[in-house]
């Protein structure tokens, strides 16, 4: 899981996302949030022992780290609820409950949309942070 989330800062680059991957992405609406999700490691750490297709699943739906890639128009507008502003913009790593949000998944990439109330933290270096087991 480290590897993974090292692989988190390589991968999750807003800037290197191309024109037409970021035509093909939801653009989120209201008070949600779209997160790219770090990929997952095709092998356990620190072996060559290949992971099943249900390991991978597994490891993406229990992820709890990504990064924020676009904000809905409304996120974070409630004053009563927000008083101190948004809790995370564009470009932040983020850290959310796992099973969190709608899962999809776009030229491979695994992405989520989630409220905007589901992020629990903002990470300012992602490497090293793993779900406990």
């Amino acid at each position: 899981m480290t590897e993974l989330v090292e692989q988190l800062k390589l991968d999750l680059d807003c800037e290197a996302v191309t024109n037409d991957l970021a035509d093909k992405l939801p653009k989120p609406v209201g008070y949600r949030i779209l997160i790219e999700l770090p990929k997952v490691e095709e092998t356990f750490v620190g072996s060559k022992i290949i992971k099943t297709s249900k390991e991978v699943s597994h490891d993406h739906i229990m992820t709890i780290i990504g990064k924020v890639l676009e904000i809905g128009n409304e996120a974070y507008s409630d004053t009563t609820r927000f008083p101190t502003g948004p809790w995370c913009k564009k470009g932040d790593y983020v850290i959310f409950r796992m099973n969190t949000g709608t899962r999809l998944t776009v030229e491979g990439q695994e992405y989520r949309i989630m409220n905007d109330d589901s992020v629990e933290a903002v990470v300012a270096d992602p490497s090293g942070i793993t779900r406990a087991h």
